[in-house]
């Protein structure tokens, strides 16, 4: 199967199939998932940059597109209609690289050294240099470039890389805020709590998610 160029996804669009790669590896009992579900998770919290208030009109639409991409995929033969992603067939990548997709759909831009840390729930890298050369894959696909690095900002010890399904990042996004600069300063232990805490936040959002669904089927 060929590869499918670099798809134009809106905001939301990325977010549904951010959303969708994340849980199939967090909550996999519960996957596919509802679009209650779904939307429970768009509108987290934690782990989310920028944090967004979708709607479920404005999910089902984004889905609805999606699935004419091929990149998402209905269930059907249950109570309620159910969705998974079809990323990595689609776009042809390892499950590896989708995972840190996903991780740059959900959370904006980020160093190699942030990602390692922010899937570790999806797949576990062994050190940062493996995580960047995924990423160097990503950005020389024959296809498309799916991701592109940054250009290095005063005070930041590593690049930031951004996914490119949404187009070329904006501005803003180019340049560093000065958060970024800090964490880049913090030590691994630091930065290793920060992923531990926001798992943890994540977990309950991902709990009350599935008691929402529940809820939902018994109705």
């Amino acid at each position: 199967m060929t590869a499918t160029p670099v798809p134009a996804l809106s905001a939301v669009e990325a977010r549904v199939l951010g959303v969708l790669a994340e849980k199939q590896r967090t909550v996999p009992d519960t996957y596919p998932l509802t679009l209650n579900a779904l939307v429970s998770g768009c509108n987290q919290k934690s782990s989310r940059d920028p944090v967004m208030e979708i709607g479920d009109a404005e999910a089902q639409e984004a889905l609805d597109s999606l699935r004419g991409m091929t990149l998402v995929i209905e269930s059907s033969g249950g109570r309620v209609p159910r969705y998974e992603h079809n990323m990595e067939r689609v776009l042809q990548i390892p499950t590896t690289s989708a995972a840190l997709l996903a991780v740059l759909m959900l959370r904006g831009p980020q160093t190699a050294g942030e990602l390692r840390i922010n899937c570790d729930r999806l797949h576990k890298f062994a050190d940062i240099s493996a995580a960047e050369g995924f990423l160097h894959e990503l950005a020389a696909r024959p296809a498309g470039p799916l991701v592109v690095e940054l250009p290095r900002q005063p005070g930041s010890r590593e690049n930031r890389w951004a996914h490119l399904l949404c187009g070329a990042p904006a501005a803003d996004q180019r340049a560093a805020p000065a958060v970024a600069a800090l964490h880049d300063k913090e030590d691994g232990e630091s930065a290793s709590l920060r992923s531990r805490i926001e798992a943890l936040e994540a977990t309950v959002a991902e709990l009350h998610a599935l008691v929402a669904a529940l809820q939902a089927e018994r109705k």
